[in-house]
């Protein structure tokens, strides 16, 4: 197996040249309220706003736009449980590039649906994220489709950075920045933008406790 070349912070410059024609810069705005309800002042990143309602979008779109004419010729298959899957098939359609998307059985419903309607096609497989990524691996070896994991992507981590370039760029004196953990990303690219741009500024990931893999580790 190649080994993969971590992100850097150009690659995360290049990333927001890369989305900008197909992803626009998200609302960071501060909250009164919220500000009483912490004890500090906070600022929310709007990625809400975004066209699938979240912040792997721009991972997916930067990874699609370098897959090379055979990889988009082939097509691309990815296991989620959501987002991610709404990240790569929002991507795949910009592109003309066929998308199978693995999903747990049970998936969340909306989401799944979501998926679906921007033109993926959904597989369901097993009980939980990993079999429906075991049976991802399956059909990209059988089938040759261009295997995207969830979180081992150069260029997600990077198109994902530039959430936290845009949040530095306007608030570059922040203490900390708050990331869920996830797959891990997110995070990633988060550590990429503020250790160039912001480097006292700490970056925070979060898990719930009923799933703290990451923070055990």
């Amino acid at each position: 197996m190649t080994a993969l070349a971590p992100p850097t912070f150009d690659d995360v410059l290049a990333a927001r040249e890369r989305i900008t024609p197909y992803l626009q810069p998200t609302a960071l705005n501060r909250y009164p309220a919220l500000d009483e309800l912490t004890g500090a002042e906070v600022w929310v990143k709007h990625e809400n706003h975004q066209p699938v309602c979240n912040f792997k979008v721009r991972g997916g779109v930067n990874l699609v736009a370098q897959l090379s004419d055979d990889e988009r010729g082939r097509g691309v298959v990815t296991a989620s449980t959501g987002n991610h899957g709404q990240s790569i098939a929002f991507a795949a359609e910009i592109f003309g590039v066929r998308a199978i998307i693995c999903v747990p059985e049970g998936a969340n419903p909306v989401k799944v649906a979501s998926i679906r309607g921007l033109g993926a096609e959904i597989v369901e497989h097993g009980r939980d994220f990993d079999d429906a990524r075991e049976h991802c691996e399956t059909l990209a070896a059988e089938h040759g489709y261009r295997y995207i994991h969830s979180g081992n992507e150069p260029h997600l981590i990077a198109g994902v950075g530039t959430e936290t370039l845009e949040i530095l760029e306007r608030q570059p004196e922040l203490d900390a920045v708050i990331v869920p953990i996830g797959g891990g990303s997110g995070a990633a690219g988060a550590c990429i933008s503020a250790a160039a741009l912001a480097p006292q500024t700490k970056v925070i990931g979060v898990q719930s406790e009923a799933a703290p893999a990451a923070y055990r580790a």
